[in-house]
């Protein structure tokens, strides 16, 4: 499996995979030294993260092959469908997969999904439209839905 390190305005991140696809997408919560060398089968994937942060990219091209159960991947493949610059609730989710009672298991399988960024679960947020359950840290959440959004905060002074 071939790793590397990359530097993002939320962190060092981690990303994994091989010629099968992408892995992990992983932020870090400790600053790692950035990879030297990327490899070749990351190579596309650390070109879109960059073009994601720079504002020049709102989808992503890449072959992903993310280790998890059958829903997990039925949850993330529906995360994927979420378009950039929107949101959507966790009941309205599951509501998508066909089963409303199943909100906790869809949140669980969110909250496990190893595809920072590239599969959008900060874009899933609580009914009432708060910034609940994320596990990179609501910063990160916030700052995403943020970078996200069509109408760009300006400061008055």
């Amino acid at each position: 499996m071939d790793t590397c390190i990359i530097n993002t305005p939320l962190g060092s991140t981690k990303i994994t995979g091989d010629i099968d696809g992408i892995r992990t997408i992983l932020v870090l919560d400790i600053d790692q030294p950035t990879s030297i060398k990327i490899p070749k089968t990351l190579q596309h994937c650390v070109a879109q993260l960059k073009e994601y942060f720079a504002g020049t990219r709102q989808q992503f091209n890449l072959k992903l092959n993310p280790k998890g159960t059958h829903f997990q991947k039925n949850v993330w493949e529906a995360l994927g469908k979420v378009p950039f610059g929107k949101t959507l609730s966790y009941l309205e989710l599951s509501k998508q997969l066909g089963d409303v009672k199943a909100i906790r298991a869809v949140a669980n399988a969110n909250g496990k999904n190893p595809l920072w960024i590239v599969v959008p679960c900060h874009r899933i947020i609580g009914s009432d439209g708060s910034l609940t359950g994320y596990a990179g840290g609501l910063h990160r959440k916030k700052w995403l839905l943020e970078h996200e959004s069509p109408y760009k905060q300006q400061t008055l002074f």
